[in-house]
């Protein structure tokens, strides 16, 4: 979803409203309809026209910060049905990935369409983004996330279980989140092009254990396994320091390049003991 191009809210503008409390709001400007808040209400009618960056009234008087949202604003603010990859992942997994307009890039599963969302505005629109997903409910709230920021002509969306492989191939990249990756990496494998960027995220050690060995012994190479840690700092001058609440741990990630190569895996031969921790 690029910027409003225009420094004053118009209609349809997706706009981000904060109070003094911190608490912040996504809402789409719509004609006729109205904001409520605990500081009172706004109507949308009243806001068209006004200047980004300025503090709007509301029928109490409190002043709200209008602003223009960036993609974190928005991912973190998507309704969901369950949980979603953070936005300290979706950065490093697009400039991992090499995500950039025009390539077209695979998905799966769909979640709630926060990775969707990111992979989209990346691709432009010489781009396309195929998400798949076998749950529809899930499915269908990725869609309407989609939707909402106009990207749905980026995005082709796929009701399928990818154990029967995926549509399309000769694609740049293709990422799985999905609970046993290790079961679909010949499939992405048939749907990458070579030499093509393959990622994944899991939660726990066991998971990274059993997809890097069958990456180890696949057609891959370049395996990464990583693990991003983000310290908020508090903004007060008198007292800078770490917040009191961090998020530590959200997944890891894991990454390879599609390679042409024999299967080196050898069932009679012994792998050395992976310690697991208790």
């Amino acid at each position: 979803m690029p910027l409003p191009e225009h420094a004053t809210v118009q209609a349809g503008d997706i706009v981000l409203i904060i109070g003094k409390d911190r608490r912040s709001f996504i809402r789409t400007v719509k004609e006729g309809q109205r904001f409520e808040t605990h500081f009172g209400y706004i109507d949308f009618d009243d806001l068209i026209g006004f200047p980004y960056g300025g503090q709007f009234p509301t029928h109490k008087g409190h002043k709200l910060f209008v602003l223009m949202p960036n993609t974190d604003d928005i991912i973190s603010h998507l309704k969901r049905d369950g949980q979603i990859i953070f936005p300290k992942d979706l950065g490093y997994i697009g400039l991992k990935l090499g995500i950039r307009p025009g390539v077209r890039v695979i998905e799966a599963g769909s979640g709630s369409g926060g990775l969707t969302l990111f992979l989209a505005m990346l691709v432009g629109q010489e781009g396309h983004v195929y998400s798949y997903e076998r749950r529809e409910k899930m499915m269908e709230r990725a869609l309407l996330n989609v939707r909402r920021l106009d990207l749905l002509d980026r995005v082709t969306f796929h009701l399928h279980d990818i154990e029967d492989g995926f549509k399309e191939n000769d694609v740049e990249a293709l990422f799985l989140d999905v609970r046993e990756p290790w079961d679909y990496l010949p499939q992405a494998r048939a749907a990458l092009r070579g030499g093509g960027f393959f990622g994944a995220i899991v939660p726990t050690v066991n998971q990274v254990v059993a997809l890097v060995d069958k990456l180890y012994d696949g057609p891959w190479y370049l395996l990464e396994v990583e693990e991003l840690i983000r310290r908020p700092y508090k903004t007060i001058p008198e007292r800078i320091r770490p917040e009191d609440q961090m998020i530590g741990h959200t997944g890891f990630l894991i990454f390879a390049r599609a390679v042409e190569r024999e299967d080196r895996s050898d069932p009679d031969a012994e792998k050395p003991e992976i310690l697991l921790p208790d």
